[in-house]
């Protein structure tokens, strides 16, 4: 939408002035003492028009703001700074329109319908090389197949769905809006803000080997958490950790119930798209489902992504049933979620 643009000032339009008739000279000077007088008052009443038509310059004018003027929304919903202005009201931008996120948690409309669950649909990946060329062809058709079981999905709820980007780091870290992130044990694959990062030194090649059902359940547990994105799920979990205390017992809690959703998401996944006629086959369904009771708190002793046996727990529920309402982590008690 183009900036708006002040109104220009009334310039007037130029006046047709006819040839006099000819007079008695007596009558001609009268006649142009007359006209001078004229002409005078006329000066005049256009100055004093031109100065109360011309808008006067306003030193608090400013275009219609871009949404890049506008203060972002801080986590917590903490809102703009205390020094940013407000914009003026008659320029303000919309109100947004089209499909929005959703900021619930235990009653997000996904998470309502004891029958919803994810499509059966073929998926084929190629095959598993424990290289980065090998790793990269791998996760992006698996990408796609999320994207393709996932989207319909939201958008089914008018949800505002777009696919995550991917990224494929090399080094020994890399950069995000999150910070920069070391590649490790614990970062075999990192999810932040839209942006999807699987660094090929964090798989662990070497423990795990030709193992592509352990990879997949890994990615599809970071896609989840695109799927907590865009429904609103993450955001308003972001703001009760924020409220609590990232370090706080409720902070760590409400982090364990949208780590163990991931789980159960990524479960989803894998059942829907098991023995379908594509990749996904019974084997790599069983080793992943064996892989999720050797991941959690007691392996990465944190206290944030909820204990092996819970870990494990909730992948199979989403496996299992394919039901998103068996996802709702958040309705779930404490001891579910430890």
């Amino acid at each position: 939408m183009p900036d708006a643009q002040p109104d220009l000032p009334w310039l007037g339009r130029p006046h047709t002035v006819s040839a006099p008739r000819r007079r008695s000279p007596a009558a001609v000077i009268g006649v142009c003492l007359g006209a001078v007088a004229v002409l005078v008052l006329g000066l005049v009443a256009i100055v004093v028009l031109n100065r109360s038509e011309t808008p006067s310059a306003n030193a608090n004018f400013r275009d219609t703001p871009t949404s890049q003027d506008l203060p972002s929304q801080l986590p917590g919903g903490a809102g703009a700074p205390a020094s940013a202005s407000p914009p003026p009201t008659e320029l303000s931008t919309p109100s947004p329109t089209g499909p929005q996120k959703i900021l619930k948690l235990a009653d997000h409309p996904i998470l309502q319908d004891p029958n919803a669950g994810l499509q059966n649909r073929v998926c084929t990946l190629p095959p598993w090389q424990s290289t980065q060329d090998g790793a990269e062809a791998f996760f992006t058709a698996a990408s796609k197949c999320l994207d393709a079981a996932w989207g319909p999905f939201l958008e089914a709820y008018h949800l505002p769905f777009t696919p995550p980007a991917l990224h494929f780091p090399t080094g020994a870290s890399f950069e995000t809006e999150c910070g920069t992130i070391q590649v490790g044990i614990a970062t075999a694959a990192y999810y932040c803000e839209n942006n999807l990062y699987v660094p090929f030194r964090g798989l662990q090649t070497d423990q795990y080997g030709n193992n592509p059902g352990v990879y997949l359940a890994l990615f599809a547990h970071e896609y989840g958490h695109h799927v907590q994105e865009v429904a609103g799920l993450m955001d308003a979990a972001w703001q009760k950790i924020y409220e609590a205390g990232q370090n706080s017992p409720a902070g760590l809690e409400m982090s364990r119930r949208k780590e163990l959703q991931a789980q159960c998401f990524s479960g989803m996944f894998l059942g829907a798209h098991v023995d379908q006629g594509g990749t996904i086959s019974r084997d790599m369904y069983n080793k992943a489902w064996n892989d999720q009771e050797t991941r959690g708190d007691n392996t990465s002793r944190s206290h944030d992504h909820g204990t092996n046996a819970h870990y494990a727990s909730w992948w199979r529920a989403g496996a299992t049933s394919n039901r998103i309402a068996d996802c709702n982590t958040f309705a779930a008690p404490s001891s579910e979620v430890s």
